[in-house]
């Protein structure tokens, strides 16, 4: 299994390509790192493959907030300029410059 480098970065905000969703990413697994049942309960034809970087974020869409875990190919960058609104974000970072979120200096790496 080849290891890439990861596309997106601890502290962007990007959205879901197919599902109505944003996040700012708080983790990086180089390739996927879940549980078996969790990667066969997504359906055959839109699974993503294991070896490529999978993304842990603090997610929202219109109703909710929660923690999503996203394969590479399933982001983009997010363009709308605005910040993300889940509670957990300021236990992580200390705030945003030039778009990206700025991890806690007293939190571990």
């Amino acid at each position: 299994m080849t290891i890439r480098t990861a596309k997106f970065h601890i502290g962007e905000i990007v959205r879901h390509r197919v599902f109505s969703f944003r996040g700012v990413i708080f983790d990086v697994d180089p390739v996927f790192s879940n549980t078996e049942e969790w990667w066969l309960a997504i359906p055959e034809d839109i699974r993503p493959a294991k070896d490529q970087p999978y993304y842990h974020l603090l997610a929202e869409n219109d109703e909710t907030t929660y923690v999503a875990y996203v394969s590479e190919q399933n982001l983009l960058p997010d363009e709308t300029g605005k910040p993300v609104s889940h509670p957990q974000v300021a236990d992580i970072f200390s705030g945003i410059e030039d778009g990206r979120y700025v991890k806690r200096e007293d939190r571990p790496n």
